[in-house]
């Protein structure tokens, strides 16, 4: 999808903080535990498919629905499918590297991505980012796409079906102020994390 095609894509050219890091750079290696209620698993096809109350855990990933189906390629890396019950949103939580902040993120499906390190929340898409125990700055919109090896997102708001977070066509956000330059800061107050960038597709990074 290019912008150029779509007057409601809107690209998040949001930067909270100055630097850069990623996610916990250690999720990719670890294993992947699954719980639920069932379990159906195709060995040809490398597929699992977990149903009922799924809670998915891969280092600081927690991913929660009521159907998620995950595969790996031959070169080992791991994608899932997250599909939350009829009225809910399945739910996608990972911390940031060498900080204490998490990005949150809801939607009715969550598609995780292991070897680009991608994160697509579909239809009532909800981005958050806590400093710690705070919520620090909020997005929501139709799709969002969140990339945590570059730590860039980018948001979309023209899927045609109506949200019940944010109109067909529209995004928004909600932004923390940084404090002054000039104040020092406060004994206990978490640092400021580095930057969260735009991209300007929706898969990541231009190639």
């Amino acid at each position: 999808m290019k912008s150029s095609k779509s007057p409601l894509f809107l690209i998040a050219a949001l930067v909270f903080f100055t630097g850069l890091a990623s996610a916990e750079k250690a999720d990719r290696s670890k294993p992947m535990n699954v719980e639920a209620d069932a379990l159906r698993y195709d060995d040809v096809k490398q597929t699992s498919v977990f149903t009922g109350h799924v809670v998915l855990t891969k280092g600081s990933i927690l991913i929660r629905g009521e159907k998620i189906e995950v595969r790996q390629d031959p070169q080992g890396f791991q994608f899932g499918v997250v599909v939350a019950a009829p009225g809910k949103l399945a739910f996608f939580r990972q911390k940031r590297e060498g900080l204490d902040e998490f990005i949150e993120g809801e939607a009715e499906t969550i598609e995780y991505d292991g070897r680009a390190d991608a994160v697509k929340f579909v239809k009532n898409a909800q981005l958050r980012r806590y400093l710690g125990a705070t919520m620090n700055d909020e997005f929501t919109g139709q799709m969002i796409v969140y990339n945590s090896a570059t730590d860039m997102f980018s948001i979309d708001g023209a899927l045609a079906a109506a949200s019940s977070v944010a109109p067909a066509g529209r995004v928004r956000a909600m932004l923390t102020p940084k404090a002054a330059a000039s104040a020092p800061p406060s004994v206990g107050a978490s640092s400021a994390g580095p930057a969260l960038r735009s991209t300007t597709t929706l898969g990541g990074e231009k190639k």
